[in-house]
């Protein structure tokens, strides 16, 4: 079953690292999905760019309505995601507890399913 990791971050911890910091913590990044690929538990993963350079699109009565980053109100931004194939809820929360990214931000588990279906 699919499942995606979800790196929550704060949005200003990223500037908070040196220049040598930052490529250490993206190379343990790295690492964390080639381990997971050579398993073969890996569908995909990505880092995200910072919500700076993002775009919010919401069309109301039919006008599409564009808000460009970064965003005032914003208190965390996903980072970057791992998208799994475990065989339990378990097993990925188990992976999620193995990412480094948990040591400084936020690991949401996340199962795929209908997004009118509130039961799930």
């Amino acid at each position: 079953m699919p499942y995606m990791l979800l790196i929550i971050e704060p949005p200003k911890q990223r500037r908070s690292r040196s220049e040598t910091e930052g490529p250490a913590v993206y190379e343990r990044m790295v690492q964390f999905g080639q381990d997971l690929q050579a398993k073969g538990l890996l569908l995909g993963s990505e880092s995200l760019r910072s919500h700076a350079d993002a775009v919010r699109v919401e069309v109301r009565d039919g006008q599409p309505h564009i808000t460009d980053g970064p965003f005032a109100e914003v208190k965390e931004m996903v980072g970057g995601y791992f998208l799994l194939n475990c065989q339990t809820r378990a097993e990925a929360i188990a992976i999620a507890a193995r990412c480094p990214a948990a040591e400084w931000c936020t690991v949401e588990v996340r199962a795929f399913g209908v997004c009118y279906d509130d039961a799930l």
